[in-house]
């Protein structure tokens, strides 16, 4: 097994409030499509990249608990960290080294309520 993760999907409630704050926080194009009833806005990735996307639909609720998506913090998670709140999130966890030699993290809630992460070697 090559790779344990291959996709992820964010629920989301308004889906353009968090098309835009995704957008703007990562500094990328989400393209948006309808699969059957769910809007779906897709991150950037090269095939067979891990990669994912926000979904609003019948059965996707935004929430704090339960598994953490880490996103890609580029070289130093801070640059993006700091347009969190301006774009209208939350930052509930900064920038804190890992332990031994694996980077840093921070946890932030997206305009949606949905707790992430970042990671970032600096």
């Amino acid at each position: 097994m090559k790779k344990v993760i291959v996709w992820f999907e964010i629920p989301v409630n308004d889906f353009i409030r968090a098309k835009k704050f995704y957008a703007e926080i990562m500094q990328f194009e989400i393209k948006e499509e309808t699969i059957g009833n769910d809007r779906m806005g897709f991150f950037p990735g090269e095939k067979g990249e891990v990669s994912g996307a926000i979904v609003k639909g019948i059965g996707f609720e935004p929430g704090r608990k339960g598994t953490i998506v880490y996103l890609n913090g580029g070289n130093d998670l801070q640059i993006i960290l700091d347009r969190i709140e301006p774009a209208g999130g939350k930052i509930i966890d900064p920038k804190t080294k890992i332990p031994g030699e694996h980077g840093y993290y921070a946890w932030f809630l997206d305009t949606e309520g949905n707790k992430l992460g970042l990671v970032s070697d600096k």
